[in-house]
């Protein structure tokens, strides 16, 4: 999940994109019936028998086209030898011969020999919202990491339906949604109360305005249809998938809807899958879960004070925020970087280790005297406009999908009572938190019945990885996900919280998830790892 309307958001998914080579002989590969169950009887099917009609149509339609490789764009950004193309899939799978849209992929080919390709490796770095076009960069930069999974695939990455190069949707004018500084996330008075509410619901109204043919469809399970067309255009009969934070409900939904498509699946940093939670009450547990993880960066910070001097205790340093968040509030920095900026920027430090030094270095400078670099590092940059367009899209991604994907409150006061009470406990993230999926309570179009996760007919081992202390998907997501698919594996990080663990380094997850790709081999049992190494100051 993506957390701050800030203009600047943090990515809480993980890393992007992933892409797909090989020869694809174009309509060699016949789509895999779709294993939800057929209608039966006479006349057209309806609901999700439509549906699943429809995937199967537009599967077995790809499958006959294939995608016209071809040198990636130059505004795409992506290093030769990458390939880009295009998948069209419905708009509505209801209606597989309506509206069509396109979805942008891209791929590299396998660095091992013809005999050791096992096929693609498509991924999906979270969101909703992020884009999974620079997944094949992992092959290109020389990621030691993922050395020898491209061997034998070829990395494929894709912008989901409504992202950056597929269809994109838009809420809201991108230098107005970065412009900044933004009202304070914690309300002094219900006028402030009343003024975050208008606020949202415009949002509403602008995605509706904006977007409005497009809102209806963009769910999870569109998405993870989306899905199985993309595999059966590379010519792949059955799914290899690595799904990131938001990626691995994805994961959840698709192995749900087409279990016996998968191939091999691993889903790192797991959102819970529970309908109870989807989106709603997963929302509030993510701030609990960031609450602790910004108490591990602080004391963190406090270990390390002879290079930081924010205070050598966890209070001290708490003050130090404290103080420059009041600071901020009464007079915003350099005009533009209030509390809302402030976090915004911070909480990078409880989503991923790698930013606990930087976050660190920058805070430090400004308590000795340089507000210069924290205004750098929270600012927006309205002459990056191609970086706002994208920060804009990635947002009404995130609002679209969260908000069609289930039913949200609708009473104000049920928002006010949950909030207020967490607030009181866990102050870093609620209300920022619960702003930012407001929109979701005035939602202009149908809100679905999320998907009941579960284990189907064919599905093989699925390997779950889930850090401990992750603040943007607790642990219990994982021990979930792990109960609704049975033969599932979970590998625990002890005393880790950083998002997203398959990228770092960590041979004892790092060995496991390889010999999984490699060989489709889990252990006998649940694995819990040590930690990866602590940052450096």
């Amino acid at each position: 999940m993506r957390k701050s309307r800030l203009g600047r958001r943090t990515a809480a998914l993980g890393s992007a994109g992933a892409l797909v080579t090989a020869t694809l002989i174009a309509g060699a590969v016949a789509a895999p019936a779709a294993s939800a169950s057929p209608a039966t009887g006479h006349g057209p099917a309806k609901g999700p028998d439509r549906e699943a009609r429809g995937a199967a149509v537009a599967a077995a339609r790809a499958a006959r086209a294939g995608v016209d490789w071809r040198d990636c764009p130059a505004d795409w950004n992506l290093p030769k030898p990458i390939q880009c193309g295009y998948v069209t899939v419905p708009l509505d799978y209801a209606k597989p011969f309506g509206e069509q849209i396109k979805l942008a992929v891209d791929r590299i080919g396998n660095t091992g020999t013809t005999s050791e390709r096992q096929g693609a490796l498509i991924y999906n770095p979270g969101g909703p919202g992020g884009s999974g076009l620079r997944f094949p960069a992992r092959v290109t930069s020389k990621s030691a990491v993922w050395a020898n999974t491209a061997k034998a695939y070829d990395f494929v990455g894709f912008d989901p339906r409504g992202v950056g190069k597929s269809t994109p949707i838009s809420c809201v004018d991108p230098q107005e949604f970065v412009k900044a500084p933004k009202m304070d996330p914690v309300p002094r008075s219900e006028a402030d109360k009343q003024a975050q509410r208008e606020l949202a619901r415009e949002y509403a109204e602008g995605c509706y305005e904006r977007s409005g043919a497009m809102l209806p469809h963009m769910t999870t399970p569109n998405t993870a249809r989306d899905l199985d067309v993309i595999r059966a255009a590379l010519g792949e009969k059955k799914l290899n998938y690595l799904g990131v934070s938001y990626g691995t409900y994805l994961g959840a939904v698709y192995g749900t809807l087409f279990p016996g498509h998968v191939r091999r699946m691993v889903v790192d940093s797991v959102v819970n899958p529970s309908r109870d939670k989807i989106w709603y009450q997963a929302n509030l547990d993510q701030d609990v879960a960031f609450e602790g993880r910004w108490k591990d960066w602080q004391d963190w910070v406090a270990k390390n004070d002879a290079t930081y001097h924010l205070g050598d205790t966890r209070a001290e340093v708490q003050e130090q925020w404290l103080k420059l968040r009041a600071t901020a509030e009464k007079s915003p920095l350099g005009g533009v970087v209030g509390p809302a900026e402030l976090i915004s920027f911070f909480q990078s430090a409880p989503y991923y280790d790698s930013a606990w030094a930087s976050t660190a270095a920058i805070f430090s400078k400004y308590v000795a005297g340089d507000t210069q670099a924290l205004v750098d590092a929270a600012a927006p940059d309205l002459s990056d406009t191609a970086g706002n367009a994208s920060s804009e899209n990635g947002n009404a991604v995130y609002t679209a999908v969260e908000c069609a994907d289930a039913k949200w409150p609708t009473d104000w006061g049920t928002w006010d009572r949950d909030n207020t009470r967490l607030h009181r406990d866990h102050p870093f993230m609620t209300w920022a938190n619960a702003w930012m999926n407001l929109p979701c309570a005035t939602w202009p179009v149908k809100q679905q019945t999320p998907l009941d996760v579960k284990t189907g007919k064919g599905l093989p081992p699925v390997l779950i990885v889930q850090s401990e202390r992750d603040a943007a998907t607790p642990y219990e997501g994982a021990v979930e996900l792990h109960q609704r698919f049975k033969g599932s594996r979970l590998i625990t990080e002890r005393d880790a919280g950083s998002h997203g663990v398959t990228g770092l380094v960590n041979p004892c997850v790092n060995n496991r998830v390889d010999t999984y790709l490699l060989t489709g081999k889990v252990d006998a049992a649940d694995v819990t790892c040590a930690p990866h190494a602590t940052p450096k100051p």
